[in-house]
């Protein structure tokens, strides 16, 4: 089974759902279901942590039809050099069609991340995200940047549904070099796509002398602070501000308590969902893991701000934050949020285009004070706080946002370049298979036999 089959099959299975929520009350439908996800199980790229599966067992009573999965060790996978690894990600993207300046700068964002430790945004994103989404027909691999509006200090463009990870890289230039001349820049991008690690645009600014702060919006899946109802994406906001130290400060992170991965971390570990993360229909917060996920995928559950559910904890300050992202995604730009960027068409199932909005702003910090000085000043508090009086029961260092990705880089250069497991392995060899010219170019992978 392709890729394509796969990925059709799997929409016949969330249609069916959708169409049939109560399963196993039509011994029909439970046959239809246990046929398809049968054939799903089959394909080579079969997660058997798919939501799919679980709702297979639990609702459409199919039995246990996940696919058997080998586990490698970590200290088994083989080390592949960045270097090769960015170069073949960039050919990927050129046999989409992606223009050589633009498939530079794609592959670069995602290859960072890998530097950088965050492993879910680099090579893991490439053919899930971004290539099958092309193959979709709901991302386009060159449309133009236009200007929609432009001032001496602001801008609005219009992505037109390109890839993101060009799109936010222009953008953020933008901004720099718009703040370089008259202190400040703001840049705001409508019908763009999801553009890899928000990390990367606010480092841009800070490797220019700038403080950098960006954001975007991303498919419904938060309540706000006392409703029950995806309304908000996870929402991340990113600061960067430069420091004289080897790394800058760079806080890049959601504003949801955590994503519906670390759910399905709790499924594959069977832990239950600890209270407070995911809140239900009925205002129940939820701690039944693998239920959860089968009510995710029915709308029935929504995960949380940060904080939590309702206001103990401060759920209201990242139901705050996640609100001004959607804003600041949306308000300028006319964008669509909600339902409309969910990916989905409910009624069929099938995939569509999610128009994103993104925003990014740099401050120049020579047009207020001396860089120098300034890069003094951040470093002398970050290092007041690593001294700080360490906790007992802590891990016996303090940490400043960023210090992490440095730590990861240096590891990982140390080492020769990053791990790539069995699964991103697989989805290596099928992109060179199955995309023009790439056969040719990378006939054997190093980890091949």
């Amino acid at each position: 089974m392709t890729d394509d089959d796969a990925s059709t099959v799997r929409s016949s299975l969330l249609a069916l759902i959708g169409s049939n929520p109560t399963g196993n009350s039509n011994p029909e439908t439970c046959k239809e279901f246990s046929s398809l996800l049968t054939k799903y199980a089959s394909s080579p790229n079969a997660n058997p942590n798919d939501v799919l599966f679980a709702i297979g067992e639990t609702i459409y009573g199919c039995g246990n039809l996940r696919p058997v999965i080998e586990m490698e060790a970590e200290a088994e996978q083989p080390i592949v050099d960045f270097d090769f690894m960015k170069k073949f990600m960039k050919d990927v993207f050129l046999s989409y069609g992606v223009p050589e300046a633009r498939a530079e700068t794609c592959s670069d964002v995602l290859i960072e991340a890998d530097k950088r430790g965050i492993d879910s945004h680099g090579l893991g994103r490439l053919k899930p995200i971004y290539c099958d989404r092309m193959d979709q027909g709901i991302l386009w691999p060159d449309k133009p940047i236009d200007v929609v509006k432009e001032t001496q200090t602001t801008a609005l463009l219009d992505g037109n549904l390109g890839l993101g990870l060009y799109i936010g890289p222009y953008a953020m230039n933008m901004a720099i070099e718009k703040a370089k001349k008259f202190g400040v820049g703001f840049v705001a991008v409508k019908n763009s796509t999801h553009y890899g690690i928000a990390g990367y645009y606010a480092t841009m600014a800070t490797d220019r002398g700038c403080i950098g702060f960006t954001g975007t919006n991303a498919r419904p899946s938060i309540a706000p602070t006392h409703g029950v109802e995806p309304s908000l994406g996870t929402n991340p906001l990113c600061f960067g501000i430069p420091t004289d130290e080897e790394f800058p400060f760079c806080i890049d992170c959601a504003t949801s308590v955590n994503q519906r991965g670390k759910i399905e971390q709790y499924a594959r570990e069977n832990r239950p969902t600890p209270k407070g993360l995911v809140i239900d229909n009925d205002g129940i917060e939820r701690t039944d893991t693998h239920q959860i996920l089968i009510d995710m995928v029915q709308g029935k559950c929504a995960l949380t701000p940060m904080g939590g559910a309702g206001i103990d904890m401060g759920g209201y300050k990242g139901y705050g934050w996640a609100t001004v992202v959607e804003l600041l995604s949306t308000a300028i730009q006319s964008g669509p949020f909600g339902e409309d960027i969910c990916g989905v068409d409910r009624a069929t199932g099938n995939k569509k285009p999610m128009p994103l909005g993104n925003f990014f702003l740099a401050i120049d910090v020579e047009s207020m004070c001396d860089l120098f000085t300034f890069k003094k000043n951040a470093g002398n508090l970050l290092r007041s706080l690593r001294a700080g009086k360490k906790s007992p029961k802590g891990p016996g260092r303090i940490l400043t946002a960023g210090e992490k990705e440095h730590d990861a880089r240096t590891e990982r250069m140390g080492q020769g370049g990053m791990k790539v497991n069995s699964p991103l392995q697989q989805n290596m060899k099928d992109l060179r298979d199955n995309r023009p010219g790439l056969k040719e170019k990378y006939a054997k992978f190093s980890f091949e036999r």
